[in-house]
């Protein structure tokens, strides 16, 4: 069967080629891939290449397939895993496998399978890790957004704290106690504020910082400190860089006691920094952002470490108990990672926007891998509709639904959009 893909060849260097996938063995899955939304990890990795840690040093010559947030359709089980799985079965998969000795990944590190594909071969060791998740929803879209929400869940199941006179971490941020998101309204942070208010384990306050006005307006229309009450949470949004000492503004807003548990959502020296002087006593500082320099560096105060034992954490994506949960939270309705989406695209528009991540504003972007479409913001349908039925109809079932993406807008796209 031919697929067309996004590959990797070398820095910079990205290309949607068409190609023949190898014949299915007995211990592979045969899928087709719906959707993937766009990560900064493959912008990083794009910029990398192979000097990017789950990247193969020989991509010039094997390149591999981009795309790790991902969801589609099983179209042939091999023979080993028909008792697990069946055909027409809808799936989402967990790339962080974490199998020991590697840190292999659909997505950055094999020939046949990541999410920027139409079609793939699912090898065996991702069943074998137990990262191939049967998925029940009617969108696909919300599978798609399961891993990035499961990064989110791992990164407050490894903050941690410890009582007084003991060596005991307890796991999982401080019930009823006071939490700060520092440049928390990009797509990742809102898909934080959103798991901070329905998950069971709660913040009594809640801060969220940015610099941007327009950012933390959209984040308080679509979580209004009004329904945060509701769930028992205090919900502050600040932007810092209209308050001349932030960190004393914020301390302020604590009580004066500091914060439990501070999310750093953007790998910029001065937000670490601030972040560091605000916490209380054992305050747990959790660097959420990866940066691109693997040299980046932030200063951290040592006497408070000695003294009133802050500490930090760091992830690197979640575990398969968090895409578990993340699924399981969705199904359930309390939470919504469709607030994370302000573009969609086709499979055509995969290499420009992986490239350029950074530089185009918003949240997540959303790839229909088997649809022809260049990446469109949510906000210009209704521009672009005045002159095209097919925006102005899609515009018509975002707007209704103060243009944050869902299943109706899904299926449209799907069977009006232009096959790739």
């Amino acid at each position: 069967m031919k697929t067309k893909a996004v590959r990797i060849y070398g820095k910079k260097d990205l290309r949607l080629e068409e190609f023949e996938l190898p014949e299915l063995k007995d211990d592979e899955i045969l899928a087709s891939v719906i959707s993937d939304s766009i990560c900064m990890s493959s912008h990083k990795a794009a910029l990398q290449g192979a000097d990017h840690k789950r990247v193969p040093d020989d991509i010039d010559i094997n390149p591999t397939i981009i795309g790790h947030e991902f969801a589609g359709i099983i179209l042939e089980v091999g023979k080993k895993w028909q008792n697990k799985f069946r055909t027409g079965q809808k799936f989402s998969i967990q790339p962080a496998m974490n199998q020991m000795g590697t840190l292999s990944a659909p997505g950055y590190s094999y020939r046949y399978i990541g999410g920027d594909a139409t079609h793939v071969v699912i090898p065996p060791i991702i069943m074998e890790a137990d990262c191939l998740l049967p998925y029940d929803g009617e969108a696909f879209f919300p599978a798609s957004l399961s891993e990035p929400m499961s990064c989110i869940i791992g990164a407050f199941h490894a903050s941690y704290h410890i009582p007084p006179g003991t060596y005991v971490h307890n796991m999982g941020i401080r019930q009823g106690g006071n939490m700060a998101i520092l440049a928390g309204v990009g797509p990742m942070g809102l898909g934080a504020i959103d798991y901070a208010l329905h998950q069971d384990r709660k913040p009594g306050l809640l801060v969220v910082t940015d610099i941007d006005d327009n950012r933390l307006a959209r984040a308080a229309s679509i979580f209004r400190p009004a329904d945060a009450e509701k769930e028992d949470v205090k919900l502050v949004y600040i932007n810092t860089g209209k308050i001349p000492e932030p960190a004393k503004y914020l301390r302020e807003l604590s009580g004066n006691k500091g914060f439990d548990d501070v999310f750093i959502f953007a790998p910029v020296k001065q937000v670490i920094e601030l972040g560091d002087a605000i916490l209380g006593f054992d305050g747990c500082l959790n660097f959420f952002a990866g940066p691109v320099n693997p040299e980046f560096k932030a200063e951290f105060n040592f006497y408070n470490v000695h003294y009133a034992f802050t500490h930090i954490v760091g992830t690197s994506g979640g575990n398969t108990d968090d895409m578990r949960e993340s699924l399981e939270l969705m199904s359930e309705g309390k939470i919504n990672p469709a607030v994370m989406i302000t573009h969609v695209g086709g499979l055509d528009s995969v290499v420009n926007t992986t490239l350029n991540l950074p530089q185009i504003p918003g949240g997540k972007k959303l790839i229909y891998t088997n649809i022809s479409l260049p990446l469109i913001a949510l906000s210009d349908l209704g521009l672009l509709g005045k002159t095209d039925p097919f925006y102005k109809e899609l515009n018509d079932i975002v707007s209704k639904n103060d243009y944050i993406w869902s299943l109706e807008a899904e299926k449209y796209l799907l069977a009006n959009a232009k096959p790739i």
